[in-house]
């Protein structure tokens, strides 16, 4: 077995991920859902071995064998190129393989917000990209990026664990450099493009405290920072950031967001209901004074609210954007539900605009009943006025008089 027979399946089937473990035939993922590929055999540690071997270099293979694990990527002539992740289970080796499109989507492709535009030609600050594994977050980063290539003339220097996108300088000025590649860790790098001369820094992603306060020193010094974190709203992103310091640094951290933050966008891929595959969900939270005020003064929980009435600044919440969805006919009320935060202020939602849309047809039905009953009136109506219209202008005859 070659690998680009299982790649080749996964293209064809437009999945997104293989997961390949000894004992089991491969599994694919084709729009959030695993199915087994039942035409393939058993996958046995030998093949498992032999597919890894296909797929790295002789030192790649040397660090996993040091480390246990291992981020690369792969491309496949004619296919494209797929991130590939392996690690080790009950002492047998895995895979699991995602594919990268070779052409990078559009933010007008992705259907995201339109905000996306504005953020991706801020000067300075802090963008953050948030969502659960497998939401897209590398993606809308990509498109952003893009969105820049065409746009805007920058210097843009990405760190990421493997390169996904492949960027080609167009306006912009591509450094794309790999971990354990092209430098020995996020941290080094980020700090050694501060002295680089970036307008903009791409990091994949924020792992720990130390990627969190560079990102926040970089933002800090007059660079555009795009970044993403693994976190269930975009509110508690901004919890995340802070209590990942010690006490004694969070007001100072709580300081430096206020000040460098242009945008969280946090985003859900949902299963559409009207053809094959997922649309994204985007929730987003921008820089403004009454945000920044709640994040310096420890008032988060109120966030929300501010994101509720700021539909006129680009802002939205998950619901909001996940009711707007269903009522196009997007995705279905099962999925509105299953993925929104409140559900049940969804489903009440969901409830009024049917009673709405019921009492709009009543009153529409009941208004068509009046005109079809008034026609026959106003027409009898006509008749006898244009009798009576005649009857005056008729000719009116003497009685003769008598001798």
């Amino acid at each position: 077995m070659h690998i680009n027979d299982l790649l080749k399946r996964l293209h064809e089937k437009r999945g997104s991920d293989i997961h390949l473990k000894a004992g089991t035939r491969p599994l694919m993922r084709v729009d959030g859902q695993l199915t087994d590929l039942d035409d393939f055999d058993v996958l046995t540690n030998e093949t498992i071995q032999e597919l890894f071997e296909q797929t790295t270099t002789e030192k790649q293979r040397a660090l996993f064998t040091k480390d246990l694990e291992l981020d690369f990527s792969y491309e496949a002539e004619g296919l494209g190129r797929y991130r590939f992740s392996a690690y080790y289970q009950r002492s047998s080796v895995c895979l699991a393989c995602r594919q990268v499109q070779a052409e990078i989507p559009t933010i007008d492709e992705l259907f995201l917000p339109e905000v996306c535009k504005k953020l991706a030609l801020k000067d300075s600050g802090l963008i953050l990209i948030c969502g659960p594994t497998g939401c897209g977050k590398s993606t809308t980063l990509a498109a952003m990026v893009g969105y820049m290539n065409h746009n805007v003339r920058r210097n843009i220097i990405t760190i990421e664990d493997p390169i996904e996108y492949v960027h080609t300088d167009k306006l912009c000025s591509f450094s794309q450099r790999q971990v354990g590649t092209d430098t020995k860790s996020f941290n080094t790098a980020l700090r050694q493009a501060l002295r680089q001369d970036p307008d903009v820094i791409l990091m994949g992603e924020m792992r720990d405290l130390e990627s969190i306060a560079t990102t926040l020193t970089a933002a800090e010094t007059g660079h555009l920072v795009l970044t993403t974190l693994h976190a269930p709203s975009a509110i508690q992103a901004i919890d995340r950031i802070i209590d990942i310091f010690s006490p004694h640094q969070q007001e100072q951290v709580r300081l430096q967001l206020a000040t460098t933050l242009r945008g969280i966008l946090f985003q859900e891929l949902i299963p559409r209901s009207d053809r094959p595959g997922r649309i994204a969900a985007v929730e987003v939270l921008l820089e403004s004074e009454a945000v920044c005020n709640l994040i310096r003064t420890k008032k988060n929980y109120q966030l929300m609210n501010v994101i509720q009435s700021s539909a006129a600044e680009g802002m939205q919440s998950l619901d909001q954007v996940i009711f707007k969805l269903y009522q196009k006919g997007i995705i279905s009320r099962e999925h509105a539900l299953v993925y929104s935060n409140e559900s049940a202020q969804v489903r009440e939602r969901i409830r009024d605009y049917y009673a709405r849309k019921k009492s709009a047809g009543s009153r529409e039905l009941s208004n068509h009943r009046t005109r079809s009953t008034e026609r026959p009136v106003q027409d009898s109506v006509k008749g006898v006025r244009s009798q009576h219209y005649r009857s005056r202008s008729s000719p009116v005859q003497e009685t003769p008089r008598d001798g």
